[in-house]
């Protein structure tokens, strides 16, 4: 079962996992779901749900007991039996169907229009009659009241067969050159059909008139939209009296109110494909409506999407099971896709343990796992010397990390460290030898791994006896003992970090605590070192000194608290005289940037004012530049506007001309004092 979601809508794929051949036997069936995880794990819904090549239409009988489908290749129609979850029949017909229809509540009666022109009638044991229409058809509709067929086609004409008398009746002329779909309005009885040119025509079928002309083609094209050619009608469908749905052949999906010529909403697809399918939902206010590429779910109401469906295959048509959350398609493979969405109702009753599934499912949610691809992050890739490979096709970025080939993994760690199964070997092999002396009569002995945290809980365990014994209560397990937190003290990785300062500030007396585990634990490593036995404990003979020490008292803990909160100060402000040392001795050196072909540098200050100001629209810049005076905007004698823009000097040539305003006046002065100099002298010379 595959789960996708969109929006928050979770969607369950019920048909998704591999299919077995038909004409495999029993017993190599049971065989490859031993072998193989993936065919044991699926979820076959109803027994063979497929057809041999393709399949085109699908529907659900009014009783909801039956599934009904046609397809190729040769052309058949099969039945399946939701009651069973099996096939109930399967019948060959003489040419491919375009259509069908199922008129009784159950598969007792059913026509097909077939591609040949021809329209064959379907009772219970299998066919019944067979007979022609003069044009092609396309689409037919059954006409309740007075039991008569409307069929439309390649032709302007709608031919109407009456099933009571069993001849066809007077055609309806229409101002169409082709039909392509129709439908009857289940409340009123109201007969539309969608043409060629992208108009809906409607009939009454008592008076045999048309009522009403609506031109869809016009108002499917939007400034949003962009097409190519006259939109035709392709899909057709009516939600209660009022309301009807169509759908064009550029991918747009119209609703319309009867009442009006104006559609209420237009919904484009973007895919440009036809419209092949609508169906609607009442719960939730909710059209489907589809094309070959994809399902979409939206608000009739606002047109906001709920959530769509893309299959793997084209689609051919959609089937929502009646008050419930089932979905059925067709499409151009063998397998028919069966969808579970809970958000719209429930499971049928024919498979209502499919929501205790999805219940379950929703419970424990499991990550999503790739077979042939290996995750890693940035520092895996360091480490296994394949970090140029960042950007290439090789690797597809994730989330934190990246996504890669298992195998190109497997060679990248061979290479990287050709030990490594020597070392995984060595391990087991110790892990295996210490199971064993497990099991012999050991000394009482410390783990490797938080040594102080082990030997509080030894402590606290025998206090706990003691309490017990005189209790006469059950003893607790202990954590050494548990395997849930047996990792605790064999990996380093949990190793306690006693110098951090989340350590520090949260127990502030442990340090007048860990000095008496410290003397004991120094005691219980002399003694393993002289491969002496270890004594236990002495349980109840606590000194005055050491309740003290042990109490809770307020006044020393919050002492505590702040010599605590004092050293760490006093140790931040020696990491920073560090920091400033190192930075004082280290040289800064002259970083480059490159500069992409085609482009200007820019200054890195003003970058962010730029960024604003191209954002501004175009009035609103010019405003802004004629009052930096930039920007010079008057009137000409002919009427229109004349700009005049002055160029801005670039803060480079700004300091350029300064430089050079300032060498300019040195010069004058260097003149002036030259030249003062020489007219003292010559005036001295004189004077002797």
């Amino acid at each position: 079962m595959q789960v996708s979601s969109l929006n928050e809508v979770k969607i369950y794929s019920l048909s998704a996992g591999r299919s077995l051949p038909e004409w495999l036997s029993d017993r190599k069936k049971r065989a490859l779901q031993k072998k193989d995880v993936d065919i044991r794990r699926r979820i076959e819904l109803i027994q063979d749900f497929e057809m041999p090549t393709v399949s085109t239409k699908i529907k659900v009988s009014r009783d909801g007991q039956y599934i009904m489908a046609v397809g190729t290749y040769k052309p058949r129609v099969r039945c399946f039996d939701t009651y069973q979850l099996s096939q109930k029949f399967e019948r060959c017909l003489d040419s491919e169907v375009v259509t069908f229809e199922i008129l009784s509540d159950d598969y007792s009666k059913i026509v097909f229009l077939q591609c040949g022109r021809f329209v064959e009638f379907h009772s219970q044991h299998g066919h019944y009659y067979k007979t022609r229409i003069p044009k092609f058809g396309r689409d037919f509709s059954y006409h309740y009241p007075s039991c008569d067929l409307y069929f439309v086609g390649a032709s302007s004409e709608v031919y109407r067969l009456n099933l009571e008398q069993g001849r066809f009746l007077n055609s309806l002329q229409t101002d169409a050159s082709e039909s392509n779909v129709c439908d009857i309005n289940p409340v009123h009885f109201l007969f539309a059909m969608g043409t060629a040119e992208g108009k809906v025509e409607c009939w009454d079928p008592r008076t045999r008139n048309r009522v009403g002309l609506l031109d869809c083609a016009l108002s499917s094209v939007t400034a949003d939209t962009e097409i190519e050619g006259l939109p035709s009608i392709s899909a057709l469908k009516f939600d209660g009296a009022l309301n009807m749905a169509v759908g064009t052949s550029t991918g747009q999906v119209l609703l319309y109110d009867l009442r009006s010529s104006n559609p209420l909403i237009v919904k484009d697809h973007h895919y440009g494909l036809p419209i092949k399918s609508i169906q609607f939902h009442h719960q939730l206010d909710l059209i489907l409506s589809a094309d070959s590429r994809i399902i979409k779910m939206w608000n009739k109401d606002t047109g906001k999407i709920f959530t769509s469906m893309e299959p793997e295959h084209d689609i051919n048509d959609v089937c929502l099971y009646p008050n419930s959350g089932m979905l059925m398609t067709a499409n151009e493979a063998p397998k028919m896709n069966i969808y579970y969405i809970p958000v719209l109702g429930p499971a049928p009753k024919w498979c209502s343990f499919l929501d205790n599934l999805t219940e379950e499912l929703e419970e424990n949610p499991e990550s999503t796992v790739y077979d042939d691809y290996k995750f890693v992050t940035r520092k895996d890739l360091e480490n296994l010397g394949l970090a140029h490979l960042i950007g290439s096709s090789l690797l597809r970025a994730y989330m934190h990390g990246f996504f890669m080939d298992i195998r190109l993994y497997h060679k990248a760690k061979m290479m990287a460290n050709p030990f490594a199964y020597e070392e995984y070997r060595r391990e087991k092999i110790r892990q295996k030898i210490e199971e064993t002396r497990a099991q012999r009569v050991q000394l009482k002995k410390l783990p490797k791994v938080n040594k102080e945290l082990a030997l509080k809980l030894i402590e606290e365990e025998g206090e706990e006896q003691q309490t017990s014994r005189k209790r006469k209560q059950k003893n607790l397990p202990s954590l050494l003992k548990d395997d849930r937190f047996k990792v605790m003290f064999e990996n380093p990785d949990f190793q306690v970090d006693e110098q951090s300062e989340e350590f520090r500030l949260l127990n502030p007396l442990v340090s007048k605590i860990s000095e008496k585990r410290k003397r004991k634990l120094k005691m219980l490593e002399e003694l393993e070192a002289q491969g002496q036995e270890e004594e236990e404990e002495p349980e109840g003979k606590a000194s005055d000194a050491e309740s003290s020490e042990s109490s809770d008292d307020e006044k020393g803990w919050v002492e505590e608290v702040r010599k605590q909160r004092k050293l760490l100060r006093q140790e931040e402000k020696l990491k920073r005289q560090e920091r400033f040392k190192e930075d004082q001795q280290t040289s800064l050196k002259p970083q480059f940037f490159e500069i992409k072909e085609g482009e200007e540098f820019r200054s890195f200050k003003d970058s962010a004012k730029k960024q604003k100001l191209m954002k501004k629209t175009l009035e609103d810049r010019l405003k802004l530049e004629e009052k930096l005076g930039t920007l010079n905007v008057s009137d000409t004698t002919v009427g229109s506007k004349q700009a005049t823009f002055k160029l801005k000097k670039s803060e480079q040539q700004r300091k350029q001309q300064e430089a050079e305003k300032w060498h300019r006046q040195e010069r004058k002065t260097l003149r002036r004092s030259a030249a003062h100099l020489k007219s003292s002298r010559g005036r001295g010379r004189r004077f002797h």
